[in-house]
């Protein structure tokens, strides 16, 4: 995976999967970003980081659509506007970002101690609980 940030589409994983977002008809794309949270949410004796960044950037753009969620601006993320998401969605999304953070994670060890990174996911997992409550 090439990485050139911290950022949650800052690698070649999420921003080809921002680029599969664009090429599916809108009608698809929640099931896209579902099939990526379920893949990470599913993954109990390895969660691959390829998986893991497409289960990052799926979480982001459902976290964009919450309450206090932050915008995803980068030239990375999907061109093409995104549908309103199912809110079934934000626990899953949680429920994957626990596994990116968990310990059978590649994703998670590239990054340890990279506070930056970790600070990041923490705070759009704590934008997708309170949206879930």
């Amino acid at each position: 995976m090439g990485t050139w940030d911290s950022g949650h589409f800052d690698n070649d994983s999420a921003a080809d999967f921002s680029g599969r977002l664009d090429d599916a008809p809108e009608a698809e794309r929640p099931a896209l970003i579902r099939k990526a949270l379920e893949i990470a949410a599913a993954a109990t004796d390895f969660l691959d980081s390829d998986e893991a960044a497409e289960a990052v950037a799926a979480a982001a753009l459902v976290g964009a659509q919450c309450p206090g969620g932050e915008p995803v601006t980068t030239a990375y993320g999907p061109d093409k506007p995104l549908p309103e998401f199912p809110a079934d969605l934000r626990p899953l999304a949680v429920k994957a970002l626990d596994t990116v953070l968990g310990e059978n994670s590649e994703m998670r060890e590239l990054w340890e101690g990279d506070e930056t990174w970790t600070a990041g996911i923490v705070r759009l997992r704590e934008v997708l609980v309170a949206a879930s409550a």
